[in-house]
């Protein structure tokens, strides 16, 4: 994708079939500016393990999404990016109510840049923290 401008405004207009993965979480974006994005997502019954607890990898997916579209939010036409490394620290479980993303880009350079991630829960007990590499790629 080139045009992450116009996408970002698509995605806040309620447009989620532009993204799939972001529509079958039902992550659902709240804020975004430079360098920063927060997204919402429900606890749903098939997104908890075997403890009853939400899946750890359901969560660094939402935290993920959220660093990228910080991201995104600064990039130009013609860039595009892909994660390289992620790094999460598991905080708290969290079996009921909504998760909330917040990212913010950390470091913007020229071909990485590093974001940074918390996730809360509904009371705002941090429930995961994530920070995440992305290559900058130029088409």
């Amino acid at each position: 994708m080139s045009d992450y401008g116009t996408y970002l405004k698509r995605l806040q207009a309620g447009e989620l079939h532009l993204n799939p993965f972001l529509a079958f979480l039902d992550m659902r974006p709240e804020a975004m500016d430079d360098g920063y994005a927060r997204f919402r997502m429900p606890i749903r019954p098939e997104y908890l393990q075997g403890a009853g607890n939400m899946q750890g990898g359901m969560i660094v997916a939402m935290a993920d999404e959220a660093a990228a579209h910080a991201i995104m939010t600064l990039l130009k036409p013609g860039e595009g990016l892909t994660t390289i490394e992620l790094k999460s620290n598991f905080l708290a479980p969290v079996r009921a109510g909504d998760l909330v993303a917040e990212a913010r880009v950390f470091k913007k350079g020229r071909t990485l840049m590093i974001a940074d991630c918390t996730v809360t829960d509904d009371r705002e007990r941090p429930v995961l923290r994530l920070s995440a590499t992305f290559l900058i790629i130029r088409e």
